[in-house]
C-alpha cells in the first residue's frame, strides 16, 4: 500500500470523529465541510513519520482549523488553498449530520454560539471530548491554566448561568485596575494587595526579547518588577477575560493575560509574538 493510500485509510478511520468535533465547533454542515477537507490537506502535505498518535494530531488540527473559521466565519472555499488533493471518499457525512444535530441538540449548539472562539474550543475539546488543557493550551495560545478558565466560563454559560460571566468580569476588572493603579503608582503594597501569593509571572521569547524575566514566581518578586511599571497599560477584554494591553506607538505590542482566582491574579502571562496576538480577540478599554 502507497502511502497516500495509507493516510487515506487512517484519516477515513477518523473521519467521524472529526467531523463531530467540528460539528460542535461550528455548527455548520457546510462549514464542517471546509475543515474535514481542510484537515485532509494539511495531513497529506505533513512528513507523518514523526506522528506518533494521529488521531491526536487529527483533532488538533481540526481543531485549529475551526477556531480560524470561527474568528473570521468565511468558508474555507473561498479562500485559494493550492492544488486539489482529493479527500478519501466519505459515506452519508449529512445524514450522520442529522443525527449528531439531533443527539447535540439545537439548545446546546445556540449556546455555543454565544461562545466567543477561544471559549468555545476550549469546551468543545475538553468537556466534549476529553482532550486535557494542556494539549488545548496551544491550539488557542493559552497556559493550561488560562485553557482551563476559558472552558470553567464557557461551562457556566452552558448550564444557563449567563449572568455569572457578566459578573466576574465586572469584578475582575476591579481587580485590574487596582494592580494598574498600583503599578504606575509605585505602591508596592497595593501590588501585594492584588497579588496571589504563589502567583507566577511568564514571559514569550517575544516579550524575553524585550526585557521581560522568563519566569518569576512570588507576590514580592512579580511585585518589585511591576512597581512603577505599566505607564502604556490599558485594561483589555482579550478573548473573553479580562487582561491588559501595552500599546507603543499606537499599536499593540504586548498583551498581559491574567488568570484571577477569587480576588487576586494568580497567572500573568506577557505576550509579544505578533503572532499570537494577532489571534486574540482583544477590545482595549480607555483607563
Amino acid at each position: 500500500m502507497d502511502e497516500e493510500n495509507f493516510l487515506a485509510e487512517k484519516f477515513e478511520a477518523n473521519r467521524a470523529h472529526l467531523r463531530a468535533v467540528a460539528f460542535r465547533m461550528l455548527g455548520s454542515p457546510a462549514e464542517v465541510d471546509d475543515a474535514v477537507q481542510e484537515t485532509w490537506l494539511r495531513l497529506s502535505r505533513s512528513d507523518t513519520s514523526g506522528i506518533d498518535n494521529l488521531g491526536g494530531w487529527l483533532t488538533t488540527v481540526v481543531a485549529r482549523v475551526c477556531l480560524d473559521m470561527l474568528r473570521s466565519r468565511k468558508s474555507r472555499r473561498e479562500e485559494p488553498i493550492g492544488p486539489h488533493v482529493p479527500e478519501p471518499a466519505a459515506h452519508d457525512d449529512h445524514e450522520r449530520d442529522t443525527e449528531m444535530a439531533d443527539s447535540v441538540g439545537a439548545a446546546l449548539l445556540v449556546v455555543l454560539e454565544t461562545l466567543n472562539p477561544a471559549e468555545r474550543l476550549a469546551f468543545v475539546l475538553h468537556d466534549m471530548f476529553a482532550v486535557p488543557f494542556e494539549e488545548i493550551a496551544p491550539i488557542v495560545g493559552r497556559t493550561p491554566a488560562t485553557a482551563r478558565q476559558l472552558a470553567s466560563r464557557a461551562r457556566r454559560r452552558v448550564q444557563g448561568t449567563p449572568s455569572v460571566p457578566g459578573a466576574d468580569l465586572d469584578r475582575q476588572r476591579q481587580i485590574v485596575e487596582a494592580f494598574l493603579a498600583a503599578s504606575r503608582g509605585g505602591d508596592f503594597e497595593g501590588l501585594l494587595a492584588v497579588l496571589d501569593p504563589d502567583v507566577v509571572f511568564r514571559a514569550d521569547h517575544a516579550a524575553q526579547r524585550l526585557g521581560s524575566l522568563a519566569e518569576l514566581r512570588g507576590a514580592a518578586a512579580v511585585a518589585e518588577t511591576f512597581k512603577g511599571r505599566a505607564q502604556a497599560a490599558k485594561p483589555a477584554l482579550v478573548d473573553g477575560a479580562m487582561a491588559l494591553a501595552v500599546i507603543f506607538g499606537g499599536k499593540l505590542r504586548i498583551v498581559l493575560q491574567l488568570t484571577i482566582a477569587g480576588d487576586r491574579i494568580a497567572e500573568v502571562e506577557a505576550v509579544a509574538d505578533a503572532e499570537r496576538i494577532g489571534r486574540f480577540d482583544c477590545r482595549v478599554f480607555d483607563g
